[in-house]
């Protein structure tokens, strides 16, 4: 599972040249108060393999990162929860709405990652395999009769899917608006995938999508929207979904924006999954550590390969406010780019 993989990858830890370290060295500063970071709970092997790394590195003290759900980690954030920096997989976490007084401003995204479904080898019924092989022939063939067909299948209650909440979990979101998305195109009407599955109780739910690996590796659930990093992590076949579906391709930003799903705060809109990192503003935040420790995400975005992420070359900047020296250093040599507002 992931755990045993992040110790072995931690072992494995390569110590950074000089002159990638010369890139924020001078803005390092003792510490005795260990640095600690929220991340999406899918993501907290490798939030605490670039924390391990970077103590390593730079001295700094560190804890493990504390996984949640994104915007449940937010909304604990913005209520004094202590913590320094933040790693999540929604740009909109970022927010001021979210973080209250710990908004940054800026949030820049390092790797990025797509939705798959994924199920196991426990589950595997005739009707499983049916769909298996219904979503497989569809990809190949981009065939709307196969998509309709297997999404139907998916959505008809004879199988339990896992999607966790929208509310507290970004996975779940982009879960829901993937079943909207499919819906419009292959079906065209939006709510029908949706509006099924609920219909045919065909939904099994929890606070995060991590949560629902267990009862999938156990055969209580058949299917589970999750992000394809933790379904290589944790071993399990996934079915791959297409770009218009599976929020991994960046320059379709305006293609997912374009459908929303209803969640407790209001209706929140489909992005692309990227991973994105900011050091907290306010409550007694140490800025020099959690500056440094996000410059240093950034120079060891490479390294997320091995959680099978993608690096993203040249790293992007969302901000709405000005960034700090060490982040617009980063801007000048050219490491990260401007991409617009959070």
């Amino acid at each position: 599972m992931r755990g045993k993989q992040a110790g072995a990858v931690m072992a494995a830890i390569v110590v950074v040249g000089i002159a990638a370290y010369a890139g924020y060295s001078h803005y390092t500063s003792g510490r005795a108060t260990p640095l600690i970071v929220y991340s999406a709970d899918a993501y907290v092997s490798e939030a605490n393999y670039l924390l391990s790394a970077y103590h390593n590195e730079s001295g700094f003290s560190v804890l493990n990162a504390k996984g949640g759900g994104s915007f449940a980690d937010a909304r604990e954030i913005s209520q004094g929860d202590p913590a320094n920096a933040f790693v999540s997989v929604s740009k909109s976490s970022y927010s001021q709405s979210y973080l209250g007084s710990r908004y940054s401003g800026w949030a820049i995204a390092f790797a990025s990652d797509q939705l798959v479904l994924a199920y196991s080898n426990s589950t595997q019924t005739a009707l499983v395999n049916s769909i298996v092989a219904e979503f497989g022939s569809a990809l190949k063939t981009n065939s709307t009769q196969d998509y309709t067909a297997a999404y139907e299948n998916l959505t008809s209650g004879k199988v339990k899917v896992g999607i966790s909440n929208p509310s507290s979990d970004p996975a779940g979101l982009r879960g829901w608006i993937s079943l909207e998305i499919a819906g419009e195109l292959y079906a065209g009407k939006e709510s029908l995938f949706t509006s099924r599955i609920v219909a045919n109780g065909g939904v099994s739910n929890s606070t995060s999508a991590a949560e629902l690996v267990t009862p999938l590796t156990t055969g209580n659930i058949q299917f589970l929207f999750i992000y394809k990093s933790v379904a290589v992590s944790d071993r399990l076949p996934y079915i791959e979904l297409s770009n218009y579906t599976n929020f991994g391709n960046a320059s379709m930003e305006g293609f997912y924006s374009g459908f929303s799903y209803s969640t407790a705060t209001g209706p929140a809109y489909g992005s692309p999954i990227m991973l994105l990192v900011t050091s907290l503003a306010g409550n007694g935040a140490d800025t020099a550590a959690s500056l440094n420790f996000a410059v240093f995400v950034v120079m060891h975005n490479s390294e997320m390969a091995k959680f099978g992420l993608v690096p993203i070359a040249v790293s992007l900047l969302f901000n709405d406010t000005a960034v700090p020296p060490p982040i617009s250093d980063l801007l000048s040599q050219g490491k990260i780019t401007s991409a617009g507002a959070i």
